[in-house]
């Protein structure tokens, strides 16, 4: 019976959860904020309109996105909708904004929208226009007079010295032992220089030949001058006094070459080459080989010299320079006389070949 009474029961039971349930579970949404859903609805059919394909297909198509939404049923509340105001001071005009011939004004800008807006230059404030008369001298030197400045002097027509000792050496040599000088300087511009020249050498106690010359040179090209001057020997026989003429200059690969003709008293001429080459085998260790050569147009018996080609040297010297001015070396030097010069140099006892050791000093100031 207990049984029985079980089942009438449940039987009683069912249909009422099946009505209450569904109640209170919308009831529980409700409280909880959330949206209640409700079964999709069919709005009526309309009639159908001839319209654009195109415009058919976009109905069905909006159609479609409301039957969808609608399942879904999501609030329904409205959302709050706040216009947009314009900003203050609307005047509906495009107004220019001119801020060169405006300075110091903060002027008005106006937007797409028609609202215009200020614009603070406070803080941005530009210069411009004209300036004060006393700020700024009319030729802008701000009171700095024209001349000269120190240390921006252009020096290329400035008078400058220079004293090179070429060799200041001690020679031993078959004739004999001695010393040797040959040096050079000048003084002036670039345009006009006055060169002094002087070369010989003393041995066996006395002075054996010593050139001495003043040239005063002026530029010929870029590597080039010409010299014009006097000359004068002295040493053993009596002095002779020529007017020189020659050419100065740094030929191509660097060779030094000085080539000068002579015109004496008496009518005697002489000619004069000299040239010199600096091959460097360090900065500092440097081989310089030299040759002069003398030639004379008539013999001069009281000085030892003849006709012809006179004489000539070839030097080969080593020297290392601690400093452009301060350069010893050690080198060796042939001398030789030719033709009439040679044969007077034999009748005075004198070899007409010397070979020469040599050691001695360059000198720069």
């Amino acid at each position: 019976m207990k049984t029985i009474a079980r089942n009438w029961c449940l039987v009683a039971i069912l249909p009422i959860a099946f009505i209450a349930v569904p109640a209170f579970a919308q009831d529980s949404m409700q409280g909880m904020g959330m949206p209640q859903m409700q079964p999709p609805t069919k709005e009526p059919a309309k009639p159908a309109t001839k319209k654009k394909p195109h415009s058919t297909k976009r109905k069905q198509t909006q159609q479609h996105a409301e039957h969808s939404m609608s399942g879904m049923d999501m609030d329904k509340s409205p959302m709050p909708h706040t216009p947009m105001q314009p900003p203050p001071n609307v005047t509906g005009e495009l107004q220019v904004l001119d801020i060169g011939s405006q300075i110091g004004v903060r002027p008005a800008v106006h937007g797409l929208n028609g609202g215009a807006m200020q614009m603070d230059m406070q803080g941005m404030q530009m210069q411009g226009g004209k300036a004060p008369p006393d700020v700024r001298d009319a030729d802008y030197s701000n009171g700095i007079g024209y001349g000269s400045m120190s240390g921006m002097d252009m020096l290329d027509d400035a008078a400058l010295g220079m004293l090179l000792i070429g060799r200041l050496e001690y020679f031993d040599g078959r004739d004999g032992n001695g010393v040797a000088l040959d040096a050079e300087g000048w003084y002036g511009t670039d345009a006009n220089k006055l060169w002094v020249k002087v070369e010989g050498e003393r041995s066996a106690g006395r002075l054996q030949d010593l050139r001495t010359e003043a040239l005063w040179a002026r530029p010929l090209g870029i590597y080039w001058n010409t010299q014009l001057g006097v000359r004068h020997d002295f040493g053993i026989g009596p002095g002779r006094t020529w007017a020189a003429f020659g050419v100065q200059g740094l030929a191509p690969y660097f060779f030094d070459v000085e080539a000068t003709f002579y015109v004496g008293q008496a009518g005697r001429t002489a000619f004069r080459f000299e040239s010199e080459y600096e091959l460097l085998l360090t900065q500092r260790l440097i081989l310089q080989p030299r040759f002069e050569v003398n030639l004379y147009g008539r013999d001069d018996l009281q000085r030892g010299i003849g006709s012809g080609l006179s004489d000539a040297e070839l030097g080969l010297r080593l020297r290392y320079e601690f400093t452009r001015k301060f350069a010893p070396y050690i080198g060796v030097e042939l001398e030789r006389k030719f033709g009439r010069t040679a044969d007077l140099a034999r009748n005075a006892g004198e070899p007409a070949f010397d070979p020469r050791l040599v050691a001695g000093l360059r000198l720069r100031f």
